[in-house]
């Protein structure tokens, strides 16, 4: 079996990704064969585990990336483009939804039910360390708030996931009569959370 030199590794690895995260977007963990995923990077079936272990393990590496980018992404065009903690929180709620409405890795993720997949292979505590590390992004702004008075008292990462919350609004969509009902809903729902947390009494 002939080996792999640095750059040659790297690309294997990139053109992996990039297959798996669309593969994963249209058709899940289930359905995307080890196949599907090497004939693009131009590697044999059986090569493929020298890069990852499972086709899960490469899905948890697709959506670390994913999820890097969409919360650097979103972050800097909320927390950090606005000094208002209202502001920010209506932005930020907002992105957040239309990332949810408009991602389809992410919606496959919840659709489909992989998230309790990956669970079961890499176990609570793995997947608990990546929510402690989304929740990195949200603390230094929520903390530096707190301590100027601008924001509600509580554990900063108890407010950080009352604002994750939000995320689980797009799922329902089509639980709603039509689409403009959706968004009113929507749209309240995030102004309400975002002044009921700086709003103190």
């Amino acid at each position: 079996m002939r080996g792999f030199g640095d750059a040659e590794r790297e690309r294997i690895r990139e053109q992996l990704r990039e297959t798996g995260r669309d593969l994963f977007a249209r058709y899940g963990l289930d359905k995307t064969t080890v196949a599907d995923l090497t004939d693009p990077a131009g590697i044999a079936t059986g090569t493929f585990y020298r890069f990852y272990d499972s086709k899960a393990e490469l899905y948890y590496d697709v959506l670390r990336e994913e999820g890097e980018r969409l919360a650097e992404d979103i972050v800097a065009e909320s927390f950090e483009a606005h000094d208002d903690p209202e502001e920010a929180i209506v932005a930020f709620l907002t992105l957040l939804c239309d990332e949810m409405e408009t991602n389809p890795l992410v919606r496959r993720l919840v659709a489909d039910d992989d998230m309790r997949r990956l669970t079961e292979q890499f176990g609570d505590g793995e997947m608990a360390a990546e929510r402690d590390e989304s929740l990195s992004y949200l603390r230094p702004f929520i903390e530096e708030w707190q301590e100027e008075g601008r924001l509600r008292d509580g554990d900063p990462d108890a407010l950080a996931g009352v604002l994750g919350v939000a995320k689980f609004v797009p799922y329902h969509r089509e639980d709603f009569r039509d689409e403009e009902y959706y968004r009113e809903v929507r749209d309240a729902f995030i102004e309400t959370l975002a002044a009921g947390l700086v709003r103190m009494e």
